[in-house]
């Protein structure tokens, strides 16, 4: 009997315990009190860098700077073997340029943009240099303020790759072309299109620009759109979601924007005549590189659905 008053004492004085936490854990509404919370929000940055099938890719990095030189040396920096924004790309991405390549200085006029690094740039093995010279260019233009480039070594402009001896243009931009193939019959009356092609790795989409110099005189964004139709046999791990059925049946090109407009085989979903994003942007960012357009909208049987700004 004993044993059972002082168990029931015993469970009596630990409700009250409980009772008085919760009490104190748990004030009223009167009592709480307030606080607030700042979310910070990351700013990812386009940069273009080697997958593992050494395509030069389109990823992105966090962005810590604002000021446009600041962003510059960023990019450099993580592009740059065992630079210290190198830990910080994409898995199964990597950088390209050299080790231990110091970027000296640069100057940005007029978006102009001229990077004069260290000797080591010079170091880079014969089967990446062009690669290096298309991260560069392609990673570096995605900011607005630069236009083209022009790469120094040690103070001497870079005029050839230092393996192959290819000469470079005085100035480099996009027109520079990025994973090139080559399917010409002459040297003369050539073209360059730049297709945007999604790749794979694990669950992770990202986009391959595919360059291909030609004879063929077709205008570009037909031949862009036909190239998306169906993924190229030469590129067998490249995807495109464009349609075979997706016709394009007219567009109009301004000067800095593109109208596009396709029968309703564009659509991946009719009853909300939804576009997938995949194939929005493979197409908005071949338009952009090719004819160095700002906006891209989309059409179907004349009813704009979607615009694009880049």
């Amino acid at each position: 009997m004993l044993k059972k008053s002082a168990l029931r004492r015993i469970l009596l004085a630990s409700l009250a315990l409980i009772i008085l936490l919760i009490i104190y854990f748990f004030p009223t509404e009167d009592e709480f009190i307030e606080e607030s919370v700042t979310y910070i929000d990351s700013i990812e940055m386009p940069i273009f860098l080697l997958d593992k099938n050494n395509y030069v890719a389109r990823t992105t990095i966090v962005k810590n700077k604002e000021e446009t030189l600041d962003i510059i040396k960023e990019i450099v920096d993580a592009l740059t073997i065992g630079g210290s924004k190198s830990n910080y790309i994409p898995e199964n991405f990597k950088a390209i340029i050299p080790k231990n390549t110091k970027l000296i200085d640069l100057s940005l006029s007029e978006g102009l943009l001229k990077l004069n690094f260290s000797k080591e740039f010079l170091t880079i093995d014969k089967l990446y240099e062009e690669k290096m010279i298309e991260s560069l260019i392609y990673s570096l233009t995605e900011i607005n303020d630069v236009n083209k480039l022009m790469i120094f070594v040690e103070g001497e402009q870079l005029i050839r790759l230092p393996n192959s001896n290819k000469k470079l243009p005085n100035t480099l931009d996009k027109n520079y072309g990025i994973n090139k193939i080559y399917n010409l019959d002459s040297i003369k009356d050539t073209s360059k299109t730049t297709v945007y092609y999604l790749s794979k790795d694990n669950d992770f989409y990202y986009y391959v620009p595919v360059t291909e110099i030609t004879n063929d005189d077709t205008e570009r964004v037909e031949v862009i759109i036909k190239n998306l139709q169906s993924t190229p046999i030469y590129h067998t791990n490249l995807i495109s979601y464009l349609k075979a059925s997706a016709v394009l049946q007219n567009y109009e090109l301004l000067e800095d924007k593109i109208s596009l407009s396709f029968n309703n085989y564009l659509l991946a979903n009719l009853d909300e005549k939804e576009i997938l994003e995949e194939v929005k942007y493979s197409i908005a960012l071949s338009l952009r590189d090719t004819y160095n357009v700002k906006e891209v909208s989309f059409s179907v049987d004349d009813e704009l659905i979607d615009t694009i700004g880049l």
